[in-house]
């Protein structure tokens, strides 16, 4: 009798122990389910963000290739507009000219036809005044140097000319006209420059 309790405690000792141990495996393997289906998740979560970046960066990589390709159509729109401004930017002067042109064609007609000198001549001026007119108009002007103290900026001397009758560095004559446009002389006016004779240089001296 006290054999069998004895091996009876025996058994539930062992089956205890039995009990501890599959509860320890248990709580083991769930402890590594558990981990497995974190990575899982994880991996799940890393993928679909790798997917998000990557239609996000497809997304970006459309703007931008649109973004260059709408800039290099303004560039090349500017360039075309800049070229044009530089091409036809004497367009507006030539239109006012061609009717000044036309005029002159119109006299040398009429001097083909008549032999009246003095109308052929008012043609002429008549012409050479309206343009003289739009050249001002166009901020061209003719220097006036005839009677002026040399100046280098406006004017050009070709010869100096000894004379009494004016100040030494004074202009005698205009050999060819001189013009400014605006602000900016374009053409020096060619001149003739007075100096001081050699006899009266000397007797100053």
């Amino acid at each position: 009798m006290s054999k069998n309790k004895s091996k009876s405690k025996k058994e539930e000792k062992k089956e205890k122990m039995n009990n501890e141990k599959n509860q320890k495996v248990n709580k083991e393997n769930n402890a590594e389910e558990q981990r497995k289906n974190k990575e899982t998740n994880e991996n799940i979560n890393l993928e679909e963000r790798i997917k998000e970046l990557e239609e996000d960066n497809k997304r970006l990589s459309d703007l931008l290739q649109r973004k260059v390709a709408e800039f290099e159509n303004y560039k090349r729109r500017t360039d075309e507009e800049k070229n044009n401004i530089f091409k036809y930017a004497a367009e507006p002067f030539i239109k006012k000219i061609l009717s000044i042109y036309d005029d002159l064609g119109r006299s040398i007609d009429h001097a083909d036809e008549k032999s009246d000198i003095k109308s052929f001549a008012e043609g002429i001026k008549m012409v050479y005044s309206n343009f003289k007119k739009l050249l001002e108009e166009e901020g061209v002007k003719k220097i006036e140097a005839l009677g002026k103290e040399f100046d280098f900026n406006l004017h050009e001397a070709l010869m100096r000319q000894e004379s009494d009758e004016v100040e030494p560095n004074t202009v005698l004559h205009e050999v060819e006209p001189g013009y400014t446009y605006k602000d900016k002389v374009i053409k020096h006016t060619k001149v003739v420059v007075s100096q001081e004779k050699e006899e009266q240089a000397k007797d100053e001296g």
